[in-house]
This record gives structure tokens, sequence and C-alpha cells, in this order.
């Protein structure tokens, strides 16, 4: 080798080390203008933030902060045509040149020279970035400064990064800027499936934006599309035959508007990006969102007094959001108002939770008698809706026919401060119509606020074992903490229950009729007819219903079961087919067919009113020990030691029930010993002979 170069020439020695040092000072000058003058934040970074769906469609999206829409684009998320297409117009070597091309610019020169104009640039797609980037006026300085950036982006960025770049900045048009604003745009649709016309036209755009936008000079951009397509063609990229049918395309005459969908939820999610990241991925299903809301907008047409729609949609398993309706149509008198976020009187969707408690509790089972007749609690008289009684029925019944007195009766025993407690510590806000006030009975027929959202949630509940979770609205929060309503058995017992609700007037369940899915709903209706609720779960998802103004005003004579049962069903019509329901009893729930084969305690509920002359009354049970919210060191978790219960008060026999669960035999003293199965949660109640009750949620914790 060493003898090869002694019989080159001198000159030729010569010439190689002094390139090879103008190589290197070159390279250096590169990096120290590298280092001096990094690539910063630049129009790229100012994007439109926006709200996708759990599969990326586009929900809804929000201008740039300068006001543009620059949708965030991804070369694979273009058409494969299109990107062929526009590589070959604007820079054929744009994967070969180091960001400048050397060839197209000689040959710029070279036809400038020849014609005394500009026949054709020599600016590659990675200078045009770099004006795209930092816009700068025409000079021959500001040229070199872009060659000069171009070079830069092309040592620190991949290919893709680069045309993912001028994907996202060429202009299209007004503030349209990016290839998928362009083709929601001009289109209305995403760009990865586009015809050779409209590929062709979005092509054609860049170079003159505004003197060939469609909507205003349509014959100008017609003719720019067909020179490309024409071109295109002679140049092999597409076939003779796809240009001339391209050219009979027509031209779009007007823009289109972006997608729209769950405004609510999106603006809510945009609020939240603090991060300012620019695709929000939500939990939704765009298939469903788009017909929950054209199922609303019709739906609304048929209310004459103003009423609008609130509708929630959730998978119980991963408590995913998979429609949100915060109203039926954005752009109304208060439409912006969120309504699923809107506190509200409940009605009588809140029994179900009050039956769950009793169950819980071992006060009541769906087969105990219990008496639905006139009632004084203190100074307040429940009435049914119809205003009549219907005498003595079973549990279950009561709560199927949503009727009031035995709501009533069950809460007294189980307790308003408790239920409302119990809500509360799984997430519910609840809203009381005095600051301050006491949970009282009233509590069981909607007296408090709470919101469509908060109120699904727990129902959400039922179907999943008595657990509440949060609702998930983006994609990769992680879930919640679970709190539990009640225990599994409970939880099996409403849903049965629920399952045999009426159903509303010209809806058919049975009689011959298979449905595809089993529903369990309840309704409700707020005290003047102002909010019409309804609420249901099948195996798979939960729907949360609410009907009513946004102006809080009464309704005369609409009602959850006409208004909002009806819409539930629809709604559930629209969602995606599932197993039909089958659960068995879990353990510890009792499986009777009528009140004879339950244990006496529980083949009838009676209210404990009355006392035996000359007896003093007996204080309802207390937990000493463990007391509510403690927390247990257990020495050795994996052979947890016994822990004493202890309660005070209580007529006897007192029976304990941990997780839902009884233990096997009551306690004469009130004391009595339990063996937990390790670290975790723990909800222990006591129950005394006459069904009241106290409850104890702890933490079991191995000791440090």
């Amino acid at each position: 080798m060493s003898a090869r170069l002694n019989r080159l020439n001198p000159f030729t020695r010569s010439g190689w080390i002094i390139a090879a040092f103008a190589f290197l000072g070159l390279t250096l000058a590169l990096a120290v203008v590298d280092r001096l003058n990094p690539i910063g934040r630049t129009r790229a970074d100012d994007r439109s933030v926006i709200v996708t769906a759990a599969d990326g469609t586009l929900l809804r999206a929000f201008v740039s902060r300068d006001g543009k829409w620059r949708l965030p684009v991804k070369p694979d998320q273009v058409d494969a045509r299109y990107l062929r297409m526009a590589l070959a117009w604007e820079d054929q070597r744009f994967h070969d040149h180091p960001g400048v091309d050397p060839v197209a610019m000689l040959r710029a020169l070279h036809q400038l020279a020849l014609e005394a104009r500009v026949v054709s640039g020599g600016s590659t797609i990675t200078m045009q970035v770099a004006r795209l980037m930092e816009p700068r006026e025409r000079t021959l300085p500001a040229k070199f400064a872009q060659m000069a950036r171009a070079l830069q982006l092309d040592w620190h960025l991949s290919k893709n990064e680069v045309l993912e770049l001028y994907l996202t900045l060429a202009p299209f048009g007004g503030n349209l800027e990016g290839v998928r604003a362009a083709s929601f745009a001009w289109f209305g649709k995403e760009p990865r499936r586009l015809t050779v016309g409209e590929a062709a036209l979005l092509v054609a755009l860049p170079q003159s934006p505004e003197r060939r936008r469609p909507d205003r000079f349509p014959e100008i951009a017609k003719a720019a599309r067909d020179r490309v397509l024409k071109t295109l063609a002679e140049r092999g990229v597409i076939t003779a035959r796809e240009a001339k049918e391209a050219m009979e395309e027509q031209i779009p005459s007007r823009r289109q508007r972006f997608p729209f969908h769950a405004p609510h939820l999106a603006q809510e999610l945009l609020a939240q990006n603090k991060g300012r990241d620019p695709v929000i991925a939500s939990t939704l299903d765009a298939s469903v969102q788009a017909k929950l809301e054209d199922l609303a907008r019709r739906e609304r047409g048929y209310f004459d007094d103003d009423a609008n729609i609130a509708v929630i949609v959730v998978e119980n398993a991963t408590r995913n959001v998979v429609a949100y309706l915060g109203g039926a149509n954005f752009w109304v008198n208060a439409g912006q108002v969120d309504l699923g976020k809107a506190s509200r009187s409940p009605g009588s969707t809140l029994k179900p939770f009050i039956y769950g408690i009793a169950f819980d509790d071992l006060v009541v089972h769906p087969q105990t008698l219990i008496d639905d007749k006139p009632t004084l609690f203190g100074d307040y008289e429940p009435r049914n809706f119809d205003r009549g009684f219907q005498g003595t029925v079973t549990v279950a019944r009561a709560l199927q026919q949503s009727l009031n007195v035995p709501a009533v009766a069950l809460l007294d025993r189980v307790g308003p401060i408790r239920l409302a407690s119990v809500m509360r510590n799984a997430g519910a806000e609840l809203v009381f119509p005095k600051k301050g006030a006491i949970p009282s009975l009233p509590l069981a027929l909607g007296g408090v606020g709470i919101s469509l959202r908060d109120l699904t949630m727990l129902y959400v509940a039922i179907p999943t074992g008595g657990e509440v979770r949060p609702l998930r609205f983006r994609m990769g929060d992680e879930p919640g903490e679970p709190h539990r309503l009640f225990g599994p058995p409970a939880a099996w017992y409403l849903a049965d229950v629920l399952k045999g609700a009426n159903l509303p007037d010209g809806w058919s369940m049975g009689q011959g009729i298979e449905r595809d899915r089993q529903i369990a709903f309840k309704t409700g209706t707020s005290y003047g007819y102002r909010d019409a609720w309804s609420l249901g779960f099948s195996n798979r998802f939960t729907v949360g219903i609410w009907v009513g103004r946004a102006d809080g005003s009464t309704r005369p004579g609409h009602i959850g079961r006409n208004d909002a049962a009806p819409l539930l069903l629809k709604v559930f019509d629209l969602l995606p087919g599932e197993e039909r329901w089958s659960s068995p009893p879990p353990d510890g729930a009792f499986v009777a067919q009528n009140a004879e084969q339950l244990p006496r305690a529980l083949q009838r509920f009676r209210r404990s009113t009355t006392l035996v002359a000359g007896l003093k009354r007996i204080q309802p049970p207390r937990i000493a020990f463990p007391p509510n919210g403690a927390t247990v060191s257990l020495e050795n978790p994996k052979k947890p030691q016994a822990l004493p219960l202890k309660a005070q008060g209580g007529r006897a026999p007192l029976r304990w029930v941990i997780n839902g669960l009884p233990l096997e035999s009551p306690s004469l003293i009130g004391d009595t010993w339990w063996t937990p199965d390790g670290e975790g949660f723990a909800r222990i109640t006591v129950v005394d002979a006459d069904g009241r009750s106290d409850t104890s949620q702890i933490r079991l914790k191995a000791e440090n």
C-alpha cells in the first residue's frame, strides 16, 4: 500500500492531503456552528393538541397557540402513494442527500443561467422544513442559513423524522398546516386513504397555498393539480390511466369541519393536559361515541321543553369510559355546560345502595317480607309516587317497584349518615341542600345532589362484586384505589333483583322474546320533575342516563321511566355484543325462593319502634375494637394471629360479618375472635337481634 502511495504524483498526494484537511475543517466548522446555534423550540413544537379515541381516531382538535390547525401526524399515518408522489415532486433524492442536494442546486443554477429566470428550485424537503420551522425573508443570507440548518437537521434527525416535520408544517391555505389538517379540511377524512386526485392536490398546494386555495380559486387549484398528475405520469410515478381518471375528480369547493365528538370531555382533557402533549388518547370508542351522539340528537328532538340529555357508558372490567355525552348540542344556550358533571337530585336511584348495605349487614334478604304502608318516621311520612301502598311485599319487589316506605325503613335501620359516608368514601361527591347539613331519611328519595358521573361510578360496583374504582377517561391512566360498597353476596342479590325491573311501556323482555343482552336497571325522578334518571348494567357495560333542563327548572309529567329508561335501552343496543349474563351465586349468598326458606330472623323485617313497658331502651351496637379507620399490625402476615372483635350495646345475640361473609356463630356477649387471611383492607360489621348494625373499615399491615 505504501509503495503504491509512493508511486502517486506528489501533486496528487498533496491534493488528497489538502482535501482531507478541508473536509476536516468543514466538519469542525459545522460542529462549532451546531454547538453555537442548536435546534431549539420552533413552530414545530407548537402543534395543535388533539383528543383521540382509544384506537387513534380523531375526536376533537384544538388550534395551536398561534391560531393554526397544525395537527400532529407521522409518515405511517399517511397514504403511501401520496408520500411517493410528494417525494417525486419535491425531492427525488430525499433519502440520499445530507439535507442539501448539490445536484439539484447545480441544475437550478444552470437553468437560471440559460433562461434568465427560475425554472426549478434547488430546495430540498429538509431545506423547506428549515424554512418552515424558522421563517425568514427570502434573501441570499437567509438561503445560506436555511442550507446550514438543513444540514444540521439531517445530522441530528432521521429521514423519517424530517419527513414528519414536513408533513406537519407544510402550508395548505388559510390557517391549515400539515397534511392531516389539509385532508380533514378539504376531504373530510384522515390522510390514510387518498385518491390519486386528492394526493395530487395536496402535493400541489404547498407551493402556492393561498393562490391555489380550492375554495377560492378552484380553477387555479385544478390546473396545479393536473400539472402534478401529468408530470408524475411522465416520470412513471403513476400510470397515464391513473392520471387521466384523477383529472376528472372534482375539486373541493369549501372547507369541511374538523371532527367534533365528545366536546365536553375533550375540553376537560385539554385543561388537564399540563404537559401540552400533542396527542391525548382517551378511552372512548369512536364508533360507539358517534352513534350515541346521533341517537341523542334524534331523541332530543322529541322533547318540546328544551330538555337536554347526558349519557355515560362504562366498561365494567376496566372502568374505561367508552362513550360520553355532556349534552346533546354543544352550540345551544348553555350547551357548553357539562351536564354529566352537574350536581342533581338522583330521585330513587340511590335506593339500590340502601338495599345493598342492608343485604350486607344481614338485615334483610331479597325474599324477606317488608311492609309498604303509611308509616311515620318522626315527623317524616314518605309516600309512593302513585300515592298508594302495596301492603306486605318481598324486599325484591319493593326495590323493583321503587316503593318509598320500605326504602326509608331500611335507611332508618342502616343509617343515612352511614350511607352518605359509604358513598363519599368511594369517591362520590354529595351536595346537600344546606351547607353542613346532616344526612337524614329523605336521602332515600333523592334528598342530595350527585353527578351522573359519580352515580354511574357507584353503579358499576354492582356487576363487579360491590367494589368501586374511579372511572378512567384517558388511556394509560393507572387504575384508582378500590373502595368496597358491600360484599359480593349483596352485589349479586342487587343484580339479580334489578334484572327483574319492569320495562317501560312499549318494551318487552320475556314473553317469548329473547333480547340479545340481559340488562338490570333502576330509574328515578327528582322532586318537582326536574331530573329523569335511568342507570343500568349488563355483564360487560354500565350506562347512566340523565334527562332534564340545564337550568334545573321543572318538567311536569316527565319521569325517569318514560324519558330516561327507553333511552338507556337504546344506548345498550349501540354497544358491542356480549355473552348472555351467567353469574352463579358467590360464596356467602343464600338462595331462597320465598321467605319460609330463610332463617327466622330474615323472614320478615320489622321496625324497632315499640318498647316493652318498664324496660330501658337498649342502645344500638357499637364496635369498640377494632375502631373505624384503624390500622392493625400483624406480627406474621403469612400466619396472622387471631384478632379480638369487641362490641358494646345491642340486643343479643350479636352477629359479626367480615367483608360480607358472616362468622360461623353469633356472640351472646358481643366479643369474639377472627383470624384474617393476611394484609389488606377489611370491612367488619356487627348486627344485633333487632337488625341494628355498626361497621368498621380497617387496614391490616405487617409490622415494620
